[in-house]
């Protein structure tokens, strides 16, 4: 193995959340796009974090969290991909499922659809659209067993955008940087009136050794239809939240 598998792996092993999640050869594809995704980064500027260690925690790790969520054969959808963080993630630690990658930015969209290309990822599929767009349409719509979203936005607004896209019985996983009682009361009415439920919230830290970060899981259960006025236009979701 490489220093830079070693170190992926030993940093995953060293977190409860993220425990036996990344063996040898998913560190092999998680590296190779580690490199493709810095390189890429220089013209593109798809991520902050521009140094391995960086991408180790709190890109690749972080985003491995979501694994345990996810039963064999799901269909899942990523809302607000951006430079493939779960996506990708979740297409090399799980070939068991398909997963697609949501994000209005074409740049972006365009760099995780070469990107899996490249890396033999046949389980990932992307769309440049947005949320709200897929949500109303009868292709989608209803139509996936787990839909996530990783730092996206206030836990009321992302709800509109992704519960819609929920199947009944699905889950959808809200992936925060940090999540209080706050934003959990705020997005109450939300959840209860696009059909949802908390199942769970997971709140987790995750460590390189050297740097720390909080992290928070919200487990949402889809146990009702949304009604189909939802979701609203951006502008809508945006001026008068839920």
């Amino acid at each position: 193995m490489t220093d830079f598998q070693k170190k992926l792996i030993q940093v995953a092993e060293k977190n409860e959340a993220t425990k036996n999640l990344i063996d040898e050869p998913s560190a092999i594809k998680l590296e190779a796009l580690c490199t493709h995704m810095l390189e890429v980064n220089k013209s593109l500027n798809l991520t902050a974090i521009k140094d391995e260690d960086g991408v180790i925690l709190k890109h690749i790790v972080d985003s491995s969290a979501c694994i345990p969520y996810l039963n064999k054969g799901d269909k899942i959808c990523d809302i607000g991909c951006g430079g493939g963080f779960p996506t990708l993630v979740i297409g090399i630690l799980r070939g068991d499922v398909s997963v697609l990658g949501v994000d209005s930015v074409t740049k972006k969209v365009n760099y995780v659809k070469e990107t899996a290309q490249l890396l033999g990822l046949e389980n990932v599929s992307v769309s440049n659209a947005r949320a709200e767009e897929l949500g109303q349409s009868a292709e989608y719509r209803e139509g996936f067993d787990a839909v996530c979203a990783r730092a996206v936005g206030r836990l009321n607004l992302i709800c509109e955008l992704c519960l819609p896209l929920v199947r009944l019985g699905g889950r959808f996983l809200a992936m925060k940087s940090l999540s209080t009682n706050e934003e959990l009361d705020e997005a109450k009415r939300a959840i209860e009136l696009l059909g949802g439920e908390v199942e769970r919230v997971s709140q987790y830290t995750l460590t390189d050794g050297n740097e720390t970060i909080e992290r928070t899981i919200i487990v949402i259960k889809k146990v009702g239809k949304t009604p189909t006025k939802y979701p609203r236009n951006n502008s809508q979701i945006s001026k008068k939240p839920l």
